[in-house]
């Protein structure tokens, strides 16, 4: 510290400061300091914002130096609010006033989720807990829900801690699923888990390798080790160009020349191991990818450390160096040359210990600033001598170091007799602590299998705590973030103040005037550098700076800023290649160097997931037993309570027993075929032992020793050996497996060794199951039920009747109950249609049903982001998707430019979702316009659609099969486009239109005609069309279903018939309403068309899924009532019964149930007022039976060799195959397919 001799001020020198930002609901603090008053005087704060003139301080008759802090209640704001602090002082002869600005943001709160593992299996229960704190990191009360498959509405938090859980459908898709939820305040959080078909990793890889290489190095060590969850053991190492075994320890080395690499420049190494399990031929993977530039030419790195960019003359300037390199300091100001320096301890300090910060001071103030708030205050008084210059050092003590945590901003500022104010700030990082202090531990560190256990829990008094503890191996295959003190400060909305907000920044213009603007250097023909004249000021570091730099606003009239002085500055700007003024080229920062014998049968993935209260002692013992798992048991916890939330470090749990069997299964096998059991017995007995090992019989399965395999051996200390079978499971689920491994008394030798047999713990023991899947195809049976109630209860029934030749035992029935019509078609966006991604043909089938569905959220403002956001995912991903297929002329075929030409069906179907698309994502005008100048080329002389290209599935026009139908369905869609009916392509088509339905008895050619004249317009064709398809003998009524057939036709087609009914009834809806032909007309409709729907919300084929979705999404929000209550109540043919409520709240909300029984009649009871959807569903698996009319015309299969790539490989096959109708001639489809997946064990 210095302090120079100073001249007495001649007026009263005042300081006021606070944050420059504040949360809403808080209290803050506001400190005054009037220094040295010339007068009498009086002082008041005021706070004021829109609505609102709050007092902070009134203080009269300060004579004497005054110093104070007052806490104050900040306003409440929902929205970020920009608030004025006023500061007003008055005497006889002194009259000053002074504002600021400080920014008031609404309350946040601190959300996050935890579930009891980060992977599932289809068919496990997530179970998951939301914990809510306030930046305190107290609990919070509030009521968070989350939604889609699963959903919670007004749950009161337990201590700031909600506890939840949500089965999944055997049959869930695999893939990752996200928890959202919202607190009172809108404010959102999400957790994403993974559901997966999988089997645990039984043991780890790690990859050593030097993070930095230079290019003085020849020759790098390569360190390779791989260790089960709880114990080493020798694996097999296949690096690139490397292999090795590992030693005892469980790792392996090798020596790498580098000088085969070319390192002169700058880059990474990728370093990928391949680990394999001795015996069993198991392997993973692990790939260790340097990202801190593992290799340059570059080999010197300097740094500063915590050296402040500023120095003080006559002090001490301590720099951290290593090596050479610059580092740029400028001068603090003081126009007395008195300054003021903190000094920093090295490190983080240590939370609950007093700490004492050194620095050079003069009637010092001292203000500690923590998460954004002021947290202590305080003065000292130190007498100095006026008659010379004053140096030393003085210290202040730290307190209640907790609170203080992650970081402490320390200002230290004093005023002088000058009225020079100065100063200095560090900002200090506290050791990370939150203030319920916690400690879990287990009663022992290593434990059997089976054995009881206890662990200790230490809390604060009156804490409830969620404990966890979970298999090392479910961490192992899918990493999770850690849930530590650190990362819980991490979520806290401020953690350091540095600067101002920019809508309170005390902005100030340039003061220094442009000479013309900016002025190039006369001389600079022979060199590649311009120079400029640049005018600036000089504006070195300054006590406001100090204050501004850990976001304290400060209204003074002391001196606390340098003044400006204006000069010209020379710039060298480079004009060609740039030049490395900073580090080495390869960005190398200073942070690069930078956590009694059983049967085994109990393996679960998560052994503890509990709530526990902690009682007034602040203690608890938990008294668990351990599993039957060979693991590491990570074992964690966190706490809430009236102090504030805490987490506990982890503990381990090895279980663990010297002699062990470990059974190597798949996943999932297909009943009837095989597989290879493979048994690993471990040895960590002193001495050699003779083992038997058996595979005990089951009537699940049958099994067959391999070849030549002896399952009595010789396994000696810290060895393994593996013992195989063929198994073949013979019935569906869960199939139990129980291996025995044991040692045998011989007097055979191991080696030269005697074989031993041990008094204890010679024997093991284990059950695991395998699951076994039934053989077929799988195929749903549905029957869905469109109940709408105005007072009355409604009764009725369903049946579901299986195949004849489904495979007994595969079938999985479900009932689902949606308060919504479109809820099912909104779960199953992805996979309306169970087809791939594929030509341009079936890319736009799942592209279009997108539409259909934003529309209707849309207009009855059931919109989510959520959904949203899925539902454009797949409209921009199917829209560059489909550009792929464009031809050069505008118009769309299956393969693009590879096909001869576009296709006038696909090319209609491409330009009138692309339009219906553009309201949601980017689509560009030229590729609409493009298609439509296409389709006018094709038209004919007589203002029809000549049909153009082929199709690679005919299936999916559905029955646009003519010239007739084809050229109504262009028009249709060119009149959606909101083209006119008089523009000339299209009035030309609608009196060739008109013309040819004179002809027509045409069941679906008239429904398409009564849609496209509707929109056009033209009502007389309209009511002319629609009288006639009431009157038409393919009118079906089923009760109160409406639905059209084919008269022509004698089997039925259910994909025409759900199109075309979906054509009448988008004629229906999309003009004014006629007589007879009202809403009451379109329910039949509809009634119909629901119970057509399959399992995943689509129909039976693919263009009549595209048009009924459209249909039922226009009907849906023609009819759409946000409120109404019912009650579903389902019940099986033995009696068992099913629940269901449907609400406001949840009509979007995809309620399943799954049955007990796949066949029968089940009973639906609904009360209440409203419409419900019901889907009872059966999925069972089809028999593949290969028939024959008789021995001498076989009707064949055929064959082809696979090479399988992957553990699952779809394949496509391409046919040529003949399809007989209901009349004697022939119909040949050509280019179709079949799609086969082949599963890998």
């Amino acid at each position: 510290m210095q302090v120079s001799e100073c001249v007495l001020s001649s007026f009263s020198i005042y300081l006021v400061t606070v944050t420059s930002q504040a949360v809403g609901g808080n209290t803050e603090t506001l400190c005054v300091h009037v220094h040295e008053p010339k007068e009498t005087l009086s002082i008041v704060v005021t706070l004021r914002t829109n609505n609102l003139d709050l007092t902070i301080l009134q203080q009269g008759f300060i004579k004497n130096d005054f110093y104070k802090c007052v806490p104050f209640k900040v306003p409440v704001v929902t929205v970020e609010s920009v608030a004025s602090v006023n500061v007003a002082i008055q005497g006889a002869e002194t009259s000053l006033k002074k504002t600021t600005q400080i920014l008031i943001k609404p309350p946040q709160n601190l959300l996050f989720i935890q579930s009891d593992k980060p992977i599932y299996k289809p068919g496990q229960t997530i179970k998951f807990r939301i914990v809510s704190l306030d930046s305190g990191l107290l609990p919070h009360n509030q009521d968070p829900y989350s939604n889609r498959i699963g959903q919670w509405l007004n749950q009161a938090t337990r201590i700031g801690i909600l506890d939840l859980s949500h089965s999944m459908s055997p049959e869930a898709a695999q893939g990752f699923y996200t928890i959202t939820a919202w607190d009172d305040k809108n404010q959102q959080i999400s957790h994403t888990f993974e559901i997966k078909e999988y089997v645990l990793p039984k043991y780890e890889a790690n990859i050593d390798f030097p993070s930095v290489v230079t290019s003085q190095d020849n020759k790098v060590t390569l360190k390779v080790c791989a260790k089960y969850d709880s114990f080493f053991f020798s694996f097999f190492f296949l690096t690139n160009n490397v292999n090795f075994f590992t030693d005892t320890t469980g790792c392996g080395s090798r020596v790498i020349d580098v000088t085969e690499f070319d390192i002169s420049f700058s880059g990474y190494f990728t370093v990928d191991c391949v680990v394999e399990e001795t015996g069993t031929g198991e392997s993973i993977k692990q790939t260790s990818v340097s990202t801190s530039a593992a290799f340059t030419g570059r080999y010197v790195y300097v740094n500063f450390g915590d050296t402040p960019n500023s120095y003080r003359p006559a002090l001490l300037l301590i720099i951290e160096r290593m090596l050479q390199n610059s580092f740029y300091v400028r001068p603090f100001h003081s126009k007395s040359k008195s300054f003021l320096m903190l000094t920093k301890t090295p490190g983080k300090l240590t939370v609950y210990a007093l700490h004492k910060l050194s620095h050079s001071n003069y009637l010092p103030t001292l203000q500690v600033l923590s998460r954004g708030s002021m947290a202590q205050n305080g003065r000292l008084s130190v007498s100095v001598n006026a008659a010379q210059e004053n140096k030393g050092e003085l210290t202040f003590t730290l307190k209640t170091m907790a609170s203080l945590t992650p970081y402490a901003q320390v200002v230290v500022y004093t005023v002088l007799p000058n009225g020079e104010a100065v100063a200095d700030s560090v900002n200090f990082p506290i050791e990370e602590c939150l203030p319920n202090k916690m400690s879990l531990k287990f009663s022992s560190p290593t434990a059997l299998p089976g054995e009881r256990t206890s662990l200790n829990l230490k809390a604060s008094p009156g804490s409830l705590c969620s404990v966890r503890a979970i298999d090392q191996s479910v961490l192992l295959l899918r990493p999770e973030a850690e849930l530590d003190a650190a990362s819980v400060l991490g979520m806290l909305p401020v953690q350091i103040l540095s600067g101002y907000p920019h809508n309170v920044e005390e902005w100030e213009p340039n003061p220094c005037p442009y000479p013309g603007g900016i002025i190039p250097f006369a001389e600079r023909a022979r060199s590649k550098r311009s120079r400029f004249y640049y005018p600036h000021y000089v504006n070195n570091n300054d006590v406001y700076k100090i204050f501004k730099g850990v976001g304290i606003k400060i209204a003074t009239n002391s001196d606390v800023k340098a003044p400006l002085v204006c000069d010209d500055y020379e710039i060298m700007l480079m004009r060609e290649r740039g030049v490395d003024l900073v580090g080495p080229e390869t960005g190398l920062g200073p942070n690069w160097e930078k956590r009694t014998q059983k049967i085994r049968k109990f393996f679960p993935e998560t052994w503890i997931w509990d709530l526990i209260p902690v009682g007034i002692s602040g203690y608890v013992d938990i008294a668990k037993t351990v599993p039957d798992t060979i693991t590491k048991w990570a074992a964690g916890a966190f706490c809430t309570s009236h102090v504030g939330f805490g987490v506990a470090p982890k503990t381990d749990l090895t279980a663990f027993k010297p002699f062990f069997v470990s059974l190597t299964l798949p996943y999932s096998v297909i009943r009837g075929e095989t597989f290879t059991l493979k048994a690993t017995v471990f040895n960590y007995l002193p001495k050699c032992i003779m083992v038997k090992v058996t595979l005990a019989d089951s009537p699940e399965f049958t099994a067959q020793p391999c070849r030549g395999c002896t399952y009595t051996q010789c396994v000696c200390s810290e060895e393994s050996k593996t013992f195989q079978w063929t198994v073949a499971p013979s019935e569906l689920g869960k199939v139990n497996i129980i291996v025995r491994a044991g040692a045998v008394q011989s007097r055979e030798l191991c080696g030269s060794e005697v074989v031993t047999w041990p008094d204890k713990g010679r024997t093991d023991t284990v059950m695991q199951s395998v699951l076994v899947e039934a053989e077929g195809t799988k195929q749903s049976v549905t029957q869905n039920e469109l109940i709408c109630l105005t007072d009355r209860p409604q009764e009725t029934s369903v049946s579901l009747t299986l195949p004849k030749v489904f495979v007994k035992g595969s079938a999985k029935s479900f009932v689902t109950v949606l308060g919504d019509l479109m809820g099912r078609a909104l779960k199953n966006i992805g996979d309306l249609l169970a087809m791939p991604y594929g030509c341009g043909e079936q890319n736009m089938v799942r592209f279009a049903p997108n539409i259909y569905i934003l529309q209707y959220l849309e207009s009855t403002g059931q919109l989510t982001p959520e959904i949203k956001n899925q539902a454009i995912t797949f409209l921009e991903s199917g829209y560059q998707r489909q550009l792929t297929y464009k031809h050069d002329d505008g118009s769309y075929s299956a393969f693009g430019r590879t096909g001869p030409s576009g296709n006038t069906w696909l090319t209609a179907f491409v330009m009138k979702s692309f339009s219906g698309a553009k309201k949601y994502i980017f689509i560009d005008q030229a590729n609409i316009d493009q298609a439509k100048d296409w389709l006018g080329l094709q038209q004919q002389s007589n203002g029809c659609f000549a049909s153009v290209g082929k199709l690679f599935n005919n299936m999916l026009k559905g029955g646009v099969n003519d010239e007739v139908t084809l050229s109504a369905y262009i028009t249709a869609a060119l009149l959606e486009l909101g083209i006119q009916a008089t523009d000339p392509m299209v009035a030309k088509s609608l009196a060739c239109l008109k013309e040819s339905s004179r002809n027509i008895d045409n069941t679906y050619v008239t429904a398409l005609l009564s849609y496209t004249f509707t929109l056009a317009g033209d009502q007389q064709m309209r009511q002319n069309l629609l009288s006639n398809l009431d009157n038409f003998l393919a009118l079906v009524i089923s009760g109160v279903g409406r639905y059209w057939t084919l008269a022509d036709n004698a089997q039925p087609m259910g994909s025409v018939e759900v199109e075309m009914s979906a054509y009448v009834l988008l004629a229906l809806l999309s003009g004014p309403s006629l007589p007879g032909f009202g809403l009451n007309y379109a329910a039949g409709i509809v009634h119909w068309l629901s119970k057509q729907q399959n399992a995943y919300g689509g129909f039976s084929s693919t263009q009549d899924t595209v048009v009924a979705l459209q249909a039922l999404a226009k009907y849906s929000a023609a009819t759409y009532n946000a409120e109404g209550f019912i009650s579903v109540t389902v019940t099986s043919p033995s009696g068992q019964r099913y629940q269901f409520t449907v609400n406001r709240n949840n009509r979007l909300l995809y309620q399943e149930k799954q049955l007990q029984e796949a066949t029968g009649t089940f009973k639906l009871r609904a009360e209440g007022k409203g419409c419900v959807f019901v889907q009872v569903c059966a999925l069972p698996l089809l028999m593949h039976i290969l028939s024959s009319r008789n021995s001498s015309s076989r009707n064949e299969g055929f064959h082809h060799v696979l090479t399988l790539m992957s553990v699952q490989t779809c394949v496509i096959l391409f046919l040529q195959w003949i399809r007989e109708g209901s009349h004697k001639d022939l119909e040949l489809h050509k280019d179709e397919y079949c799609m086969m997946c082949i599963k890998v064990i």
